[in-house]
């Protein structure tokens, strides 16, 4: 029987690329940012952290409130640096079988709570070998970008009309519980794994 699910969704961090939380904290706190601990989360930010991730405010904006907050001028290239802490690995497994699945005719995007900082570095040599992540997905449904964040039910929607797929032919992987609550509330089938959790096998017995 053929599985019903022709779009597939994926989170980034956590799922796609293996997620470092105490690589940012500690990034974070060498710009001077004390309760960095307090203020960074693996799966939805706050404060200026969740702004810049919704839209609300630039990276420029960030870069100078960042500043207030360690009490010194900060350039772009720290903001950077330490959002880039954030990134342990970006699994090979991963990027195989995301490409086995657009060899298979499914439609294959991204769906990620981000930031322009973030996609700096995915957008220019996310794979190690000179390819952005863009060369990996159909289409890319960024957080920022959308101006809203995960688990709104705006986000899932976005991401639905842009694939021209409905919910039931939506499966959808990402390791927030939340995140896959709110996508099920809407009929999309999901597959939550760990945080850095291999995924792959998984979800490849699902489809079949």
């Amino acid at each position: 029987m053929r599985t019903p699910y022709h779009n597939i969704a994926f989170d980034l961090g956590g799922v796609v690329l293996a997620l470092s939380y105490e690589g940012a904290v500690r990034r974070f706190e060498l710009l001077g940012l004390s309760d960095a601990r307090q203020q960074l989360d693996a799966y939805r930010q706050r404060g200026i952290f969740g702004d810049l991730e919704s839209g609300t405010i630039t990276a420029e904006e960030f870069r100078v409130e960042l500043g207030r907050m360690v009490g010194r001028q900060l350039t772009m290239q720290e903001c950077y640096e330490a959002w880039h802490g954030y990134v342990e690995s970006v699994p090979r497994r991963n990027l195989d079988t995301i490409q086995l699945l657009r060899q298979r005719s499914y439609k294959v995007c991204l769906l990620s709570n981000t930031n322009p900082f973030m996609m700096q570095w995915a957008q220019r040599d996310f794979d190690g070998q000179g390819h952005g992540i863009g060369d990996y997905f159909d289409a890319l449904y960024l957080s920022y970008e959308c101006r809203t964040m995960k688990p709104s039910r705006d986000i899932f929607e976005t991401m639905l009309r842009g694939q021209q797929a409905t919910a039931a032919e939506t499966l959808f992987v990402d390791d927030s519980p939340a995140n896959c609550a709110a996508a099920e509330s809407m009929g999309i089938r999901t597959l939550c794994p760990h945080d850095n959790e291999d995924w792959t096998v998984q979800l490849l017995t699902m489809l079949e």
